[in-house]
C-alpha cells in the first residue's frame, strides 16, 4: 500500500505573508499533517481519528508528499494504532507540542521507516523561539482550538480507529473487512453451499432454508443472527433463499419454509421445519456441543487457569542512568542517532516529563548504527547497550516499530551471543538484561505473533535464551527465564480460551514444557522461580487436547508425583500454586 502525508496550513496562508514582519523569522505555513494509505486519512486530533482524504475540516491539502509503501497487512496497523491510543488521547493533545505532527511521524515510522520533513516538525520550536511566538502561544492555542482538534468523536477504544468528519463533510469511507466467525453466511447457489459445508467439515454447520415470501422465516432471523454470533469459531450457520438457489432447494428436496438442517464433522445430523425460536436455539446448541464437547479441565475447579491472562511480565525497573551511560562504550554513543535515543530514554523515565510530550527518535538511524557496530563493541559492554534497548522498548511506538523491521535486524544482532547451546562463556550482567529484554517484547501486542510464529527467526532464539537459563545455577535468571516462558504460555493461552487456535505449534509446546517439567524438578530453592514455572506449565497444559503430545509427554514424565515431591521440600512446599497445578494434573491427566 502506498504512504502519503498530507499537509495542510492552520493559517490560510497568512503565515507566508506576515511571519517575517511579527517574528523575524519566515514561516510558510503553520503545519498541520495526516496519513493516508488504503483509502483513509489518519490523523490526531479528538484522539486518533479516520477520514476520507482530503474531507476532514482542514479542507484540500496545501502539498501531498509520498512517503513509500508498506506492506504491513491492515490487522498488524490497527494494533499498532490501538497501542497508540494510550498516548495519543484527546487530553494530551497540544498545539505546540504535541500534535497531529508527532502522530504522523511516530506512524510514518512504523510504516516506511522514515521521517516526515523536518521542518514540519520542528516548526513549533522555531515560533516558540521567537519573542512574539512566547507572548501569542495562549491566544494562538486557544483561537486554534476548533480547527486543529475538530469535532471528532474522540479517541478509538482499543485497537480499532474510530472514522469521524467534519461538518458537511462526506462520510469516512470504512474498510470492508473480510466475511468473519460469527456471522451467517448467505449462499445463492449450490457450489457456494458445497464450499461451506466442506470447510466446516470439522466442525458442524447448520442450514437455514428460507425464502423472501415467508413471513415466519422472518420472525427468527433474529435468533438466527444471534446463534452465529454465539457460535463464532465453532460453527458455521448458512442462509438460504430458495427462491433464488433453486439448485439448492432441488438438491435437498426443501418442500416448505422454513426449513433447517444440521451437519456434524461433514455428515448430515438432523433436520425439521417450523419457526420455532426455542427449538431453534436448543438444537443449534446441542450441535455445537456435540462438535466441541467441553473439555474435562472445566470440571475441575481452576480459578487461576479458568480466565483469561490480561497483564504479562515486563521488566520497567529503571537503573541509575547516568552509571548505564558510562558504561556505554564511547565509540558507540558517538554513532548517528544514538545521542537522540539516549536524550528520549531519559526523558521517557523521568518524573517530570508527561509521556505524551517525548518525540520519538529516528529509530531507523539509530537501528542502522547498532546494528553496525555492536559486533565491533567491547565484550564487557554489551549488557550495558542491550540495558539501553530494553528501557527503549518499554514505549509502545520503539516496539512497535522494531515488532514490523526486516528479519528482526535489530534485536537478533543483540541476541547473536546468546544463541548458543552453552550460555556459560556469556556474563550473567548480559544474559539477564537480554531475558528481561524479551520479556518487554511483551510491552505491545505486535511481538507475540512473531514470538510464536514458526516462520520468524526471533521466535527460536527467544525460545533457546529462556529454555538454556530455566536450569541456570543463579536463581534470579531462572526467575526472568520463567516470566518469559509465562508470556508465552499466557499469550498461547489466550487464544485457546477464546476457541482459536494455538499460537505455539504443539513441537514448540512440547520443548518449552520439557524443559519447565525439569526445572520443576529442580528447583528446590527459589519460591519466585517456583512459581512462574508452574503457572507456565499450568497455562500450556490447560484445555490441551486429551489425546495429543502435550498430555502424553506430561503421563510419560511422571508429573502427578513430581509435584507431591516438591509440596515436601521446606524452602518452597508453601508455594500456593503447588496445589492448584497438583490438582490440574491428579485429576486432569
Amino acid at each position: 500500500m502506498d504512504v502519503s502525508l498530507y499537509v495542510y496550513d492552520l493559517s490560510k496562508g497568512l503565515a507566508r505573508m506576515y511571519s517575517l514582519a511579527l517574528t523575524g523569522t519566515q514561516m510558510d505555513a503553520i503545519y498541520h499533517t495526516s496519513i493516508v494509505l488504503n483509502g483513509i486519512e489518519y490523523y490526531f486530533g479528538q484522539g486518533i481519528q479516520t477520514a476520507a482524504p482530503g474531507s476532514t475540516h482542514h479542507g484540500q491539502p496545501m502539498e501531498i508528499v509520498k512517503l513509500g509503501s508498506t506492506e504491513l497487512p491492515n490487522e498488524v496497523i490497527e494494533e499498532y494504532l490501538g497501542s497508540l491510543a494510550t498516548i495519543y488521547t484527546p487530553e494530551s493533545y497540544d498545539l505546540f507540542l504535541h500534535n497531529c505532527n508527532n502522530f504522523s511521524q511516530d506512524l510514518a515510522m512504523f510504516l516506511v521507516g522514515k521521517s516526515i520533513p523536518e521542518h514540519i516538525i520542528n516548526l513549533p520550536r522555531t515560533f516558540l523561539e521567537t519573542p512574539f511566538g512566547q507572548m501569542m502561544k495562549p491566544q494562538i492555542e486557544m483561537a486554534l482550538k476548533g480547527v486543529t482538534q475538530g469535532t471528532g468523536t474522540g479517541p478509538a477504544p482499543g485497537p480499532s480507529v474510530q472514522p469521524t468528519t467534519a461538518r458537511a463533510a462526506p462520510p469516512a469511507p470504512q474498510p470492508v473487512a473480510p466475511l468473519g466467525a460469527g456471522t451467517v453466511r448467505m449462499v445463492s447457489n449450490l457450489s457456494q453451499l458445497q464450499s461451506e459445508l466442506s470447510s466446516a467439515s470439522h466442525s458442524c454447520a447448520v442450514i437455514f432454508f428460507t425464502s423472501s415470501t415467508c413471513p415466519p422465516c422472518k420472525a427468527v432471523y433474529p435468533t438466527y443472527d444471534e446463534l452465529a454470533a454465539e457460535a463464532g469459531e465453532r460453527g458455521t450457520l448458512i442462509k438460504v433463499d430458495i427462491g433464488v438457489a433453486r439448485d439448492v432447494g432441488m438438491k435437498y428436496s426443501v418442500r416448505s419454509t422454513p426449513t433447517f438442517m444440521t451437519f456434524l464433522k461433514g455428515q448430515k445430523l438432523d433436520e425439521w421445519s417450523g419457526a420455532t425460536p426455542a427449538k431453534l436455539v436448543g438444537n443449534v446448541r446441542m450441535l455445537l456441543e456435540m462438535a466441541h464437547p467441553a473439555h474435562p479441565h472445566r470440571q475441575l475447579r481452576l480459578p487461576s487457569l479458568q480466565r483469561e491472562i490480561t497483564t504479562f511480565v515486563v521488566y520497567k525497573k529503571v537503573p541509575p542512568l547516568e552509571k548505564l551511560l558510562q558504561k556505554l562504550p564511547v565509540a558507540f554513543k558517538e554513532g548517528l542517532g544514538v545521542a537522540q535515543v539516549i536524550e528520549f530514554v531519559k526523558l521517557r523515565h523521568s518524573a517530570t516529563e508527561p509521556l505524551a510530550d517525548i518525540r520519538v527518535p529516528d529509530l531507523h538511524i539509530f537501528a542502522t548504527t547498532l546494528t553496525s557496530v555492536y559486533s565491533t563493541l567491547p565484550n564487557d559492554t554489551h549488557f550495558a547497550v542491550v540495558d539501553l534497548v530494553r528501557l527503549l522498548l518499554l514505549d509502545p511506538r520503539a516496539s512497535g516499530y522494531f515488532a514490523e523491521e526486516a528479519q528482526h535486524a535489530t534485536l537478533l544482532t543483540l541476541l547473536a551471543p546468546l544463541s548458543q547451546d552453552d550460555l556459560s562463556p556469556c556474563p550473567y550482567n548480559l544474559r539477564i538484561v537480554a531475558l528481561q529484554l524479551v520479556c518487554n517484547l511483551f510491552s505491545t501486542p505486535l511481538y507475540p505473533e512473531q514470538l510464536t510464529s514458526s516462520s520468524s527467526p526471533l521466535r527460536e532464539t527467544c525460545l533457546h535464551l529462556a529454555t538454556n537459563s530455566l536450569l541456570d545455577s543463579q536463581a534470579s535468571l531462572r526467575v526472568v527465564a520463567a516470566s518469559f516462558a509465562y508470556n508465552l504460555a499466557a499469550f498461547n493461552h489466550n487464544a485457546r480460551l477464546n476457541g482459536k487456535t494455538d499460537p505455539l505449534s504443539e513441537e514448540d509446546q512440547v520443548e518449552l514444557t520439557a524443559s519447565l517439567l525439569e526445572a520443576v524438578s529442580r528447583e528446590n530453592e527459589s519460591v519466585e522461580a517456583l512459581h512462574g514455572l508452574l503457572f507456565a506449565l499450568g497455562l500450556l497444559v490447560y484445555e490441551a487436547p486429551m489425546d495429543g503430545s502435550l498430555i502424553d509427554l506430561c503421563r510419560a514424565m511422571g508429573v502427578t508425583e513430581t509435584i507431591s515431591g516438591k509440596m515436601k521440600v521446606e524452602a518452597v512446599q508453601k508455594e500456593p500454586l503447588l496445589k492448584v497445578i497438583g490438582e490440574l494434573f491428579s485429576k486432569g491427566l
